[in-house]
């Protein structure tokens, strides 16, 4: 017997609500046939960004004048939870949509000629960007960074690295936040490096327990020379451009918290119907049905309070450390949801061949990744006056 799935469509209109249905019938199509290979090969395929293009899914949420497909954040949400509900993974959602965060920055500050040459190839599925912020010592610290430009003349002389760079592999630019200034928030600057420039290099691709489609790579810069007119905004402001954008990634990694627990919830709600043990399905024990009544409280909740976030953020809102705080309760429920649905799986929940076994790998990078939860707390906590 087939369990009905579970969905959720409050808080989205009609034409949202036809979106993600979109999104789910394009997975059905383009990604649910492949995905267990892309897993296997590391990364996913480049023309996938044309058909996401082609169906009108890679630049949502993006204006329209810039190459986009228009629409808020709100709009993104719908296409997102969408995918997910139909079973993406981490790592297809983070490599198909890097220039989430590869772009913003370009958009919002970039000059004409940036946006021609990198933006719209993105939004049409000719390029692919990354961004490269994290380093090998500075993790989450942004303001700390120490990859350094110095300008000599037309050009910007660029030494340092960068880790855990999404999509880097495959991609064919950074938009890299280099120290241009003094010490601290006030002197960093985004700059665009392309891919082939002298002396710039992916020095190793990186090996991950999960988000296994994704390429992810550490990257090298060795007196790389780019023209000035790549430097995105002004000199010097780049902590500020990249700091704009933390609300929309951690609304995005919420969303993505979320979708795997819901997509968990549904396989194994199917699994315990399906299940029998000593002589009866595993729903007709009380406490596996108390369990799943759990994870489908948590996922409502997290889902709910994303979206409140969203539409604030939407409204012109300052909601710094609610988003900070939605993403915490959004990928805490992902964590506790995953390891529910491997538990009650049983033994089949431990082997790769389990959808659920790939969300449990997937989902641990989430309190890591964006911020981790220990460093977004304290920043709510300052921000809410919590603080001395």
């Amino acid at each position: 017997m087939t369990v009905q799935a579970t969905t959720f469509n409050h808080g989205f209109s009609e034409e949202q609500i036809a979106l993600k249905q979109s999104a789910i019938e394009f997975t059905k199509r383009e990604v649910t046939p492949h995905l267990d290979q892309w897993e296997k090969d590391g990364e996913i395929p480049r023309e996938f960004q044309k058909k996401l293009a082609h169906a009108g899914l890679l630049g949502v949420g993006v204006p329209e004048e810039v190459g986009g497909d228009g629409g808020d954040l709100m709009d993104a949400c719908a296409m997102q939870e969408g995918f997910m509900e139909a079973g993406w993974s981490g790592g297809l959602m983070a490599s198909a949509y890097t220039h989430g965060i590869a772009i913003p920055h370009i958009v919002a500050n970039g000059s004409k000629e940036l946006i021609d040459t990198y933006v719209r190839p993105v939004l049409s599925g000719d390029m692919i960007g990354s961004l490269g912020i994290t380093e090998p010592g500075t993790g989450s610290d942004v303001a700390g960074i120490t990859t350094k430009a110095v300008r000599d003349g037309d050009e910007w002389v660029i030494n340092g690295a960068k880790m855990f760079i999404t999509s880097s592999v495959r991609g064919d630019f950074v938009t890299t936040a280099c120290r241009t200034g003094g010490e601290g928030a006030h002197g960093i600057s985004l700059i665009v490096v392309p891919k082939g420039t002298p002396g710039f290099s992916v020095s190793r691709k990186l090996d991950k327990m999960g988000w296994l489609a994704s390429d992810t790579g550490e990257l090298t810069y060795e007196d790389v020379r780019v023209p000035v007119t790549n430097l995105v905004g002004q000199e010097n402001h780049g902590f500020y451009y990249i700091a704009d954008q933390f609300v929309t990634e951690r609304i995005w990694l919420a969303l993505l918290g979320y979708g795997h627990a819901l997509r968990c919830l549904n396989l194994t709600a199917q699994y315990c119907r399906d299940r029998e043990t000593f002589g009866k399905p595993l729903l007709a024990n009380q406490v596996v049905r108390a369990k799943l009544t759990e994870m489908h409280r948590q996922v409502a909740v997290a889902r709910t309070y994303t979206l409140e976030v969203a539409q604030r953020y939407i409204a012109g809102e300052q909601v710094i450390a609610e988003a900070c705080l939605a993403k915490q309760t959004a990928v805490d429920t992902a964590v506790w949801v995953a390891d529910q649905a491997v538990q009650l799986h049983g033994g089949m929940g431990y082997m790769r061949e389990s959808e659920v076994e790939r969300h449990y790998r997937d989902v641990r990078l989430l309190p890591i990744g964006g911020g981790a939860t220990e460093v977004l707390t304290d920043l709510a906590a300052r921000l809410l006056g919590y603080a001395k």
